[in-house]
This record gives C-alpha cells, structure tokens and sequence, in this order.
C-alpha cells in the first residue's frame, strides 16, 4: 500500500492532508499544520454563519436578496445568468455549496457579514483560519497581479499570483479544516438546527470526481470543493453504513497552471479513502 506522500508524487502534485475520526481520538496527516490556500473550501464557514444567525433568528431563511450584474463573474450557477435573480437565503446557501456559486457567496456573505464569518471561527478556536473576503476579493487579487486579461498572463505570472500564496490571501490548515467539520457533526459548531443544516447541504454537492472518487456507493459524502490556478481542494466528511464518520480535509497545489488537472482530482480521492482505510 502506497503511503500518502507516495499518492501526491504519482500525481506530480504538493499535497496536504490531515483526517480524523469524528466521534474518536484517532487522526492521520501529511503536513496538516502547514498553511494551505481554502479557495472556495471557506464557503462552508460562511454557510455555517448564515446557519447560526438564521437559528438565532438574526436573518430569515426565506428573506429575499438580488444576485445583480455586478455580483456575477461569468461562472456557473447564479454567476452564469444574463438576469438578476432573486433568491431566498437558504437558496443562495444552496447554490453556494452545493455547485460553488460565487455570486451567491458574495450576496450572503454581504448579509451575513465577513467580521461575523471570521469572529465565529475565532470563537471556535479556529485561529489559523482567516477570509480576506469574498470570491470579489479573490478575484480582485488576481486582477491586482497580472491584470485584467487573464487569458494573457505567463505561467509564471499566475504561479506568483496572491491567491496561489496562503500568507496573503484566505487561508487556513488542514488541521484547523477537519476540527471545523468535526464540529459541525456533532453539533458543536452551533445551535443543533444550525449544524444539521450545513450537513444537509453539503450533502448536496454536486461534484462526484474529487473526494466522493475515492469511496463506494454505500458510504455517504458530504463536502466542499476548491480550485483556483493550480489549487485543487476538498473537505468534507465521509459516513459509513457502521455508522463511523469520517472528517478529511485534503489539499493540493500544482506547479502546472491548467483549467483541468484529472491527476490532481484523482489523487484526492485516492489519498482520502487511504486515510480513511487507516484509521478504520
């Protein structure tokens, strides 16, 4: 059996991994105190943001807000419409999670406030976990580094790039990822209603070829996705028919700066399920 290490090197890839039991002591790693970048990975602390407020009854669930042109990046969801779109809470926390909708993560942290996002995570002891902002924010780094024209900088231009460098831009550990899922199961994140509604909807993602890669039909992922240039990341939680769970948290970076790395997805899900078979 390869170990860990071993899984990233095939890939040609830096990875980052910590996984723990959550109902247990036991955990596994590979450099799981290091800074790593979240890209869209810090979504999930701003769904479980707006979850605690929403149980709190600071915000409404069904309240309505406006994705506009100006909130929208030319991605996929919300972000890809040629209309304004009017969406509840709980719809923008839908989209947001579950096919990484930036302009809906933008509308709702805007609601939800980003002191709120990183002031909760303080509280939970989190404080290697940072947010600069939004996905505007991130993107504005970009435009900062090389440009408005993405399509011309150099391979070595958008290697250099802010987001690509955890010490400036959102950030986080491996470690620090797994806790905050951990948390969350077991409703310790926040008031009970709260937990089990970011459980739901990370249940919901969409994305079958990184982390839920790695697992059979039968065991049950939920999580978050994450990729920028040359990032390529996913943290959730994996739930056997034993009733064993699983918090993994897995982080690779790239030298090669490609829209699509199958290598790199792959070996998220191969080094997870090793994790996972380990402490099992």
């Amino acid at each position: 059996m390869p170990d860990l290490r071993e899984v990233f090197d095939e890939a040609g890839v830096r990875g980052f991994l910590h996984a723990r039991e959550v109902d247990g002591d036991a955990e596994i790693g590979l450099d799981p105190d290091e800074p790593v970048v979240l890209a869209s990975v810090f979504k999930i602390a701003v769904a479980l943001e707006y979850a605690r407020q929403a149980a709190a009854g600071e915000i409404g669930r069904t309240e309505r807000l406006t994705v506009t042109v100006a909130d929208k990046d030319g991605g996929i969801g919300t972000s890809g419409c040629l209309d304004d779109v009017s969406l509840t809470l709980r719809d923008l926390a839908h989209f947001m999670i579950t096919m990484s909708d930036n302009a809906a993560t933008d509308v709702l942290l805007r609601r939800v406030g980003l002191d709120r996002v990183n002031g909760t995570l303080a509280t939970l002891g989190l404080v290697r976990t940072r947010l600069i902002g939004g996905c505007a924010e991130l993107f504005q780094q970009v435009t900062e580094d090389i440009g408005a024209d993405w399509d011309a900088a150099t391979e070595d231009e958008l290697r250099a790039m802010a987001v690509r460098d955890p010490a400036r831009t959102t950030a986080g550990t491996p470690r620090e990822i797994t806790t905050l899922l951990s948390l969350i199961w077991r409703d310790q994140a926040g008031p009970p209603e709260a937990c089990a509604e970011v459980r739901k909807v990370m249940g919901a993602q969409i994305w079958p070829h990184r982390l839920a890669a790695g697992f059979p039909d039968e065991v049950q992922v939920s999580g978050k996705t994450g990729t920028l240039w040359g990032i390529r990341n996913e943290s959730g939680v994996v739930e056997y028919p034993d009733g064993k769970r699983y918090a993994v948290a897995v982080f690779v970076r790239s030298d090669v700066i490609r829209s699509r790395l199958p290598a790199a997805d792959a070996a998220i899900g191969r080094a997870a399920r090793l994790a996972v078979d380990r402490l099992r």
